[in-house]
Order: structure tokens, then sequence, then C-alpha cells
């Protein structure tokens, strides 16, 4: 388990906050589950990734050890991630992050769920970890009908194509298919990441 209590679930997202400021990737979507981490990220710079997981391994780990008495790693092998270079994809991949909570039966209701951004991107609450992504500010022209578009993109289910390549990217080399979204945001990356995977390839 590496979350057992409220408290670790909200160093865990303070953590993050500041690894996102110090490492220079913007947050776009989460989700913390009991024993696992889902984030939608764009780093600054290709070794982004791999400095804001080891910022919150050194952080996060320190302060889970202190709190439960114990030594060693939490976590086995090297996150994995995969980069995201499609429109359809990026909004896919943010909707699956959202709706792991529901998927797991935690909740009946991705907003129920405390601890991800759904209730940040499909309702507007302040969270002052995420930074917009340019294809959600393209939703509306404010953030109210931003998020009304939002939460209808939740009204459906992922296509049947759509979840197994989400689902499934992570385990390989690849990216996701690409389209003009690589264009759009030059040589900045997006990258979904899960901190608790094996070999290098996002849950």
């Amino acid at each position: 388990m590496t979350f057992h209590a409220p408290e670790d679930f909200a160093v865990y997202l303070w953590a993050l906050g500041e690894a996102s400021v110090a490492t220079h990737c913007a947050v776009h979507a989460y989700a913390l589950m009991t024993n696992h981490v889902h984030l939608l990220l764009t780093p600054s710079d290709a070794s982004g990734p791999v400095r804001l997981m080891q910022w919150l391994g050194r952080c996060y780990v320190r302060y889970f050890n202190n709190r439960y008495h114990r030594t060693g790693p939490l976590w086995e092998g090297r996150y994995r991630s995969t980069l995201i270079d499609s429109d359809r994809y990026f909004l896919a991949c943010s909707r699956y992050i959202e709706r792991n909570p529901q998927r797991a039966r935690l909740v009946d209701d991705p907003g129920a769920y405390e601890w991800s951004s759904f209730r940040h991107n499909a309702w507007g609450e302040l969270n002052p970890i995420l930074t917009p992504h340019p294809l959600r500010t393209s939703l509306g022209a404010d953030d109210a009908e931003r998020c009304i578009a939002y939460r209808q993109l939740f009204d459906a289910e992922l296509p049947l194509t759509a979840v197994p390549a989400v689902r499934t990217a992570p385990l390989t080399p690849c990216s996701l298919p690409t389209s003009r979204y690589q264009q759009a945001v030059a040589s900045v990356a997006a990258t979904s990441i899960d901190p608790f995977g094996g070999s290098r390839t996002a849950d």
C-alpha cells in the first residue's frame, strides 16, 4: 500500500505541487489510488519526468518511512511512461485517469473521489497543483463553458478502441497515435506517468 491514511494522500499532493514547480513540469490530471498513482503532465524538457519522479521519491518516501517506521524504497522498479502526441488521446488519457477510482469501485461517480483532479477539470474547483492544458482551454470561451464541455466527455464511456491503447501504451516503447498535437506543442512532451510500475513504459 502506498497510502494508508488521508494525511498520506495530502502529503503526496503537497509534494507533487512542490516537485511540479521545482522540475518545471505542468500537471494536468492525476488520480491517487491506494497502491498506485496516475499523472498526466507536460515537462519543459526531456529530463523533466525523471527529475519529478526522483523529487517525489525522495520527499514522499522519506515521509512515509518516518511515519510508518519502515526503511528502504517504497516502490519496485522504475515508473512507466508514454508520450501522448495526439489531441484525441490526450483527452482520453485525462478521462481514463480520472475515472480510475470509479472503475476500481471506490466511488460511484468520479466527482466523489477526493484524491483526483476531476473536481478541478470538471467543476472548476481551485487546485493550485494543476496547470490548464491548451486542449482543455480550447473547450470553451471561459472556465464555466470549459467545465461543462469537460463533464460532457464523461457522459459516455471511452470508445472500446481507445481504452486498450491508453491502458497498454505504457507497456510498449512507442507513443500513442500522432496528430497535430505534437506540432502544436513543438518540443514539449505531454507524458502520462505511473510511478509505481516496472520498466520504462504509463498505465
